[in-house]
């Protein structure tokens, strides 16, 4: 090696270049991967979401209002909202105590709990559904139970719940097990250390570090709740005005030719998506700097 050049400067240079290297491309390339990326986000996002404003406005204004002037359209929405609203604070409980538990903890079944975590992510929603109807249907499980008892699982506000949980559980805890283990145990071990109980340190060390991460997380699922489609129709048993979700009710009506009513309620939902990433854009570019320093404890 030449004298007067140390092995990490010439270690640094060399890595330096091949940083540039792998970054810098030709200005062709740059224009086709953009180009590409543009036309794939036209085509798969944009032209979709145009499509449906675009026939929810048809035939105007007054039109699309009177989709919203239809009792069952309004009992769809209140039982969407209920449905996320009591789904997606139990899958926040749930998803906290799960990721706090695997990133803080060694225990036997770690593994196991990871990968029924992820169930819902490899099972389709439809079997999800028939699970619930194999458990709680009146040739099921428990269906004698249930009948004895006067209780209704099935085509009623209980399956759906459940159907939704089911579906929507590993939006929180995936969102915040990585983020906890980068953050390790040691700010934790510290309050310990120093006198604080364990849920003075949660609420004071480790939820402080995962807001954000909790935050876009539960946008996530409330989304993903509020949309569902295929195990809530399993579930639900279709019967309009009593457990049409908002999905369920622009099925219907798009199967009756009824195309800008379908469209206008559908709309909620892509407002609801749009939303949803006007938030999460905001908390990042607002908060880009404790965001960052969130992701370096």
């Amino acid at each position: 090696m030449s004298e007067g050049i140390a092995p990490s400067t010439f270690a640094a240079g060399h890595d330096g270049e091949a940083a540039a290297s792998v970054v810098t491309e030709g200005g062709a390339v740059r224009w086709l991967l953009t180009g590409v990326a543009i036309l794939f986000l036209a085509l798969f996002l944009v032209l979709p979401l145009f499509t449906v404003f675009a026939q929810a406005l048809a035939k105007g204004f007054d039109a699309y209002l009177a989709a919203f002037r239809e009792p069952d359209a309004w009992s769809a929405i209140r039982l969407t909202l209920t449905v996320a609203a009591i789904a997606v604070p139990f899958n926040l409980v749930f998803g906290v105590v799960a990721a706090w538990a695997i990133a803080k903890f060694e225990f036997t079944g770690k593994s196991l709990l990871v990968t029924l975590i992820d169930l819902p992510f490899s099972v389709s929603p439809v079997v999800s559904g028939l699970i619930y109807v194999l458990l709680f249907g009146s040739q099921g499980l428990f269906g004698t139970f249930l009948i004895e008892h006067g209780i209704q699982v099935l085509f009623a506000l209980p399956g759906i719940v459940l159907a939704t949980v089911f579906v929507t559980f590993p939006f929180v805890a995936r969102e915040l097990i990585p983020l906890m283990q980068e953050q390790g145990t040691a700010e934790e071990e510290a309050a310990l250390t120093l006198g604080a109980s364990g849920f003075h340190t949660f609420r004071t060390v480790t939820l402080p570090n995962i807001r954000w991460g909790l935050l876009y997380s539960v946008l996530l699922c409330n989304a993903r709740a509020m949309g569902e489609f295929g195990a809530v129709s399993v579930v639900s048993g279709h019967i309009r005005g009593l457990t049409n979700t908002i999905p369920l009710h622009v099925e219907i009506l798009y199967n009756e030719y009824n195309f800008v009513a379908a469209f206008a309620v559908a709309t909620l939902l892509a407002g609801l998506a749009l939303v949803t990433l006007a938030i999460k854009s905001f908390l990042e570019w607002r908060y880009a700097g404790e965001l960052a320093a969130g992701g370096r404890h």
